[in-house]
């Protein structure tokens, strides 16, 4: 029988939810506090911790790294008002496996609990080129844009350098945010991920440094910044364009002296934190404008990788659509085998504004209205099955790279010089994209690569 850990300072829900699991067949063991938790996690053996993100010693930042100490691969599920989800994800990132909202939902609890304890009890797999951020599985790509990221992220996540991660809404920066940290001297410390552009101007600094008891009306209590949360880790600034010009100053400050002061004290305390930045704007365009500090740009900037969205990365559509239907069919309990020839050109036909993320939305949805074992254009959306590449785009089919006319060279040979000229014009135009060089040349990508191989053209 499992046995479940639930840690809860309210007593009447920890007695209702314990009486609900036993019924389930769970044996269960409450505690009132973080510490009584932990001293329970000593002195027994637990399957699984259920608990409370705010309890009276600690929130579940301050548990979960505690929890991880004492058993590396225990789940744990957070339960958190709806005003504390953005911290619960949060957590999430730092390794909790889930959490739910209360009022909990005794079906979502139960099947949040059985997932939790199937992942632990599942036998080990080989790995996959795969990480899970955020609660959201990524698979590495397999572009050569894929490959001189996974280079940068060798490169400097050994460093304690800042670093600037650039691309639209979308790419994976969090990913590539997390792959720094898991690779770099910080690994087993914490990842902390904020989102700036959800932060107000009231409310940037004290979610940032902190606040002490009494600071303003509502601070009935000491509360942890996020750049304490991190301490000996890495805090990931998502969005760092929409970070209030006043907040800027302050963040200087702590990139360069190591130092925070939180919100009504008048006392610094000293911080040991890696940042790095995301953005899907031009910040050096922000600083331009007046809108972002410019010393502080250049205190990030001390490494910059660059994410190139999904339509200029050569070969990763099908890649990633292939994991996101994986995880679709595991979701959503279906079994669809792939996706038929025609939704696999649409699919390398258009353009992903919303890259990944939309990929993975409609690769769900589609898999969700699938009738047989493979996808068909009636589950996509109709701007993917009728998008067409820009007029402007298209090279005209007549058009003739000259070349001077010697007495050992015949027409076949001119014709071949010719035509190889033209596709290594246009991969260097395209920036390699082959397919995106394929639907220029109105060609499909079989014969590119066939072309590519009989003139001996390296991309």
């Amino acid at each position: 029988m499992p046995k479940i850990l639930l840690i809860d300072d309210d007593p009447a829900f920890c007695l209702m939810l314990k009486a609900f699991l036993q019924r389930q067949q769970y044996e269960v063991e409450t505690a009132y506090t973080a510490n009584d938790g932990l001293q329970a996690l000593k002195s027994s053996s637990f399957d699984l911790v259920l608990t409370d993100f705010r309890l009276p010693d600690k929130d579940g930042l301050e548990l979960l790294p505690q929890i991880r100490v004492l058993s590396e691969d225990l789940p744990v599920i957070l339960m958190t008002h709806y005003a504390d989800i953005r911290t619960a994800v949060r957590a999430i990132k730092m390794g909790a496996f889930e959490y739910i909202t209360k009022p909990i939902n005794p079906d979502e609890t139960l099947l949040v609990v059985q997932n939790a304890l199937s992942k632990k009890t599942a036998p080990a797999k080989a790995a996959a080129p795969a990480a899970v951020v955020g609660g959201f599985q990524f698979v590495r790509g397999q572009s050569p844009q894929a490959s001189q990221i996974e280079e940068f992220i060798s490169l400097v996540a050994p460093t304690n350098l800042s670093v600037i991660i650039e691309g639209e809404s979308g790419t994976g920066k969090e990913y590539v945010a997390s792959m720094i940290h898991r690779s770099s001297k910080r690994a087993d410390k914490p990842f902390v991920a904020i989102d700036c552009g959800a932060l107000s101007k009231e409310l940037a600094g004290s979610e940032l440094f902190g606040y002490v008891k009494g600071a303003f009306t509502g601070a009935m209590k000491d509360k942890q910044g996020q750049f304490e949360a991190a301490e000996g880790g890495t805090l990931f600034l998502d969005e760092i364009g929409n970070l209030p010009y006043e907040v800027q100053v302050k963040l200087l400050r702590a990139l360069q002296e190591r130092k925070v002061r939180k919100v009504g004290s008048t006392t610094d305390l000293d911080v040991d934190v890696r940042v790095l930045a995301a953005t899907n704007e031009d910040l050096q365009q922000a600083v331009a404008n007046g809108q972002f500090r410019e010393d502080l740009y250049h205190r990030l900037n001390e490494f910059k990788i660059n994410i190139p969205p999904l339509r200029e990365r050569d070969g990763d559509v099908l890649l990633f659509a292939r994991h996101f239907l994986q995880q679709a069919n595991k979701d959503l309990e279906r079994n669809v085998a792939g996706f038929e020839d025609e939704v696999e050109e649409a699919m390398e036909n258009y353009n992903w504004p919303g890259n990944l993320r939309e990929l993975r939305n409609v690769v769900k949805r589609a898999v969700l209205l699938a009738k047989t074992n493979q996808v068909t254009l009636q589950e996509l959306p109709k701007e993917i099955v009728d998008f067409k590449p820009e007029p402007e785009e298209v090279v005209p089919a007549h058009t003739v790279i000259p070349q001077p006319i010697t007495a050992d060279i015949d027409l076949k040979s001119l014709n071949e010089r010719n035509e190889r000229e033209l596709i290594v014009q246009m991969l260097e135009r395209v920036k390699y994209n082959k397919s995106k060089a394929a639907r220029l040349l109105k060609i499909d990508r079989k014969t590119l690569y066939n072309k590519l191989k009989l003139y001996n053209i390296e991309a």
